[in-house]
């Protein structure tokens, strides 16, 4: 029999402590060892209790979430999953956290409500089994190179006035699906992009409801580009980069002015909501040979078989390359399947991205809008 993965839960609530160990309990193969209330317990544990993965509370006494986590980084080189709360305050710190090395979050649950608890446990036990089978990547021991992204990003973005709104029609939509390992991965390269961008960005990061709307302004922040949270409605424009909000599905639709975003509350699908499949689904109808896809670093499966989908409807289809990945679930779940056309590290996606989308050297009446109203 293999050995249990040993999990230590840090969390100042006493509810916290007995409820994430009868959650992990629910799967024979995760042993929680013990429980911390707050980091320097934890710290003193690390030692004598050996964890494989650490859960992690943010808000804490004496020494705080981030503090712990960063000497959980540096000393132990241990994965640490945020137990995070769902406010705005909640949201900013584990944002800050994740840059900082987390391996990943999970939001608390909000409700007692039978349903609510089964989805965090199946999320917990899922994302901890993750990252213990990753523990010996990079993601959970380059915190330092990951601050360099981030001030590299700020200087690009942070006292460069953005320009107005570009009201052109974009060259092509590029669909962007990822989840584990994303906000670092999408900080680091959508900087990159400039300010004049010709093609329109779409992404659903898997993310819950309360923490895409933080997360696309400190994106906005460092870009040039425009950055934020998706509304129904929202007209896609060349130099706009658009995050699904959670817990809501993403898809394109053709109206009179051009394409706009429509966002629903469907059911989940592959068990997410957002899902990647429903947005490239969704673009391969409206916009096929106009769009360029990317999954990036993720767990799980979603976003393949929409990867197919646009490969068939004519457009491009690229994967983020194992090596750069935290996770590299999402991109070789498509790359098996024979969807993917090119596999690219993450430092290679941003030049490329633009090359593509700068690529139609067309007059502005052949662009996407008349070439779907065309269709």
């Amino acid at each position: 029999m293999s050995q249990a993965l040993r999990v230590l839960v840090v969390d100042d609530s006493a509810l916290m402590r007995k409820l994430i160990p009868q959650l992990l309990g629910r799967d024979g193969s995760i042993e929680v060892v013990g429980t911390a209330m707050d980091g320097e317990f934890a710290l003193d544990k690390i030692a004598d209790l050996k964890p494989h993965v650490i859960t992690l509370d943010l808000e804490m006494p004496r020494k705080d979430g981030l503090e712990t986590l960063r000497e959980i980084v540096r000393s132990h080189k241990l994965p640490v999953i945020v137990v995070s709360s769902h406010s705005t305050d909640g949201a900013s710190v584990t944002l800050r956290a994740l840059a900082m090395g987390a391996f990943d979050f999970v939001a608390k649950p909000q409700a007692k409500l039978a349903d609510e608890m089964e989805r965090v446990a199946g999320e917990l036990i899922y994302k901890i089994k993750t990252a213990a089978a990753s523990a010996n990547l990079h993601n959970t021991v380059l915190p330092a190179e990951r601050t360099a992204f981030r001030a590299a990003g700020a200087g690009r973005g942070r006292g460069v006035k953005k320009p107005a709104a570009i009201k052109a029609s974009p060259t092509a939509i590029v669909a962007i699906g990822v989840s584990t390992g994303g906000p670092n991965a999408l900080q680091q390269m959508l900087p990159q992009l400039p300010a004049d961008f010709p093609g329109t960005i779409l992404v659903v990061q898997h993310m819950p409801e309360g923490f895409t709307a933080m997360f696309a302004r400190r994106l906005n922040e460092s870009c040039t580009v425009r950055v934020k949270e998706a509304q129904s409605g929202d007209l896609l424009q060349a130099g706009r980069v658009l995050i699904c909000p959670g817990n809501r599905h993403m898809r394109v639709r053709r109206m009179p002015l051009g394409m706009v975003v429509a966002l629903s509350d469907e059911e989940r699908v592959n068990g997410h909501r957002p899902s990647v499949d429903v947005l490239f689904h969704s673009v391969a109808q409206e916009a096929g040979p106009k769009t360029v896809a990317v999954l990036m670093t993720g767990m799980g499966e979603d976003g393949a078989e929409g990867l197919g989908a646009i490969k068939r409807a004519g457009g491009v289809t690229i994967a983020q390359s194992a090596e750069s990945c935290v996770v590299f679930g999402m991109p070789r779940a498509a790359i098996e399947r024979g969807h993917v056309q090119r596999v690219l590290p993450l430092d290679q996606l941003a030049c490329t991205l633009h090359a593509h989308c700068a690529a139609p050297r067309v007059a502005p009446a052949t662009r996407l809008k008349a070439a779907l109203e065309t269709t």
